[in-house]
């Protein structure tokens, strides 16, 4: 897991192939801007969603964890305060891994949690477990999927 402003993600590009891509979405000047949605980057290995959601409260949600992609989460506006756990201390599944969707949930809790600002944003590995959108009010955020075995 990583947390860290949008100015110093370049220093992060040589941990994986997709993260140069990734990142130059993100620093795109009309980001605040797009509509909600799904944004193609390099086919399926890289792609954007833009959401803004109301936020969460911390009982009302699960960690979750994903195997065939990496998260880059930036806020652009609001506060999410994530929640993180490595998944090799998950011991509570809700569910079996669905595959089509990369996803699976735990209700372990939480060993910290990341005030995530505007600016800011999270890398989430597969190894970790994470919460996001958690917030008394809404969030506006990209989440950027990167495969993370790019082929």
């Amino acid at each position: 897991m990583i947390l860290d402003v949008l100015e110093n993600a370049s220093r992060y590009s040589p941990l994986h192939q997709g993260f140069a891509k990734a990142f130059e979405f993100l620093r795109r000047a009309d980001l605040k801007k797009l509509a909600v949605g799904r944004y193609e980057i390099d086919d399926e290995r890289i792609f954007a969603m833009v959401a803004k959601e109301p936020g969460r409260k911390k009982e009302e949600a699960q960690l979750e964890t994903h195997e065939q992609y990496i998260d880059i989460q930036m806020v652009l506006a609001g506060t999410d305060e994530m929640g993180w756990k490595p998944r090799s201390s998950c011991r509570h599944p809700a569910g079996e891994y669905d595959q089509p969707s990369d996803l699976q949930f735990f209700t372990d809790a939480p060993d910290s949690w990341l005030l995530t600002k505007s600016g800011a944003f999270a890398i989430f590995f597969p190894e970790d477990a994470h919460l996001p959108l958690i917030s008394s009010g809404q969030i506006h955020k990209v989440v950027v999927k990167v495969a993370a075995t790019l082929g």
